[in-house]
């Protein structure tokens, strides 16, 4: 009997550990976007926005409105500013230590993006937009004219 209840503990500690680990986030079934997938993911960055929630995997595109400095404290992120259909803007954080830089990115180009939005006040932040070496993370990617960086 003791048994049966050790095993029944252990399954619902993996069971809450599955329901709490981004790691486990479902990733999208189809990358390229259809119109009604890609309103369905500007829905979800909207609700991230206005309830205030991080940590959520999500998928979409924007276009280029600002490229910004590179950030070369630590870790070497690419950044620039993404405007959504939904008007709602996304602060890009690509680690360009760990994926390739967004070849000849200028202002009007389209981004489609896969990684992990952290709200903040201006519309969000988007990294994790590429693979981890550890494999701890589930990977994103940014796609720049039928090129992937990952």
């Amino acid at each position: 009997m003791k048994k049966w209840i050790f095993i029944a503990l252990i399954l619902a500690g993996l069971f809450q550990l599955y329901q709490n680990n981004p790691q486990f986030a479902e990733q999208p079934q189809a990358f390229l976007l259809a119109s009604d997938e890609e309103a369905s993911a500007q829905d979800r960055l909207a609700e991230a926005f206005q309830r205030q929630l991080s940590d959520i995997q999500v998928g979409g595109s924007g276009r280029v409105i600002k490229i910004l400095a590179d950030d070369t404290k630590g870790s070497r992120h690419q950044k620039f500013i993404l405007k959504l259909a939904s008007g709602q803007t996304l602060l890009v954080a690509h680690n360009i230590d760990l994926a390739p830089r967004l070849d000849g990115l200028r202002l009007g180009d389209s981004v489609t993006f896969y990684g992990e939005y952290e709200w903040n006040k201006h519309g969000g932040v988007l990294h994790w937009t590429h693979h981890d070496p550890a494999g701890r993370h589930i990977g994103g990617w940014l796609e720049l004219r039928g090129r992937r960086y990952q």
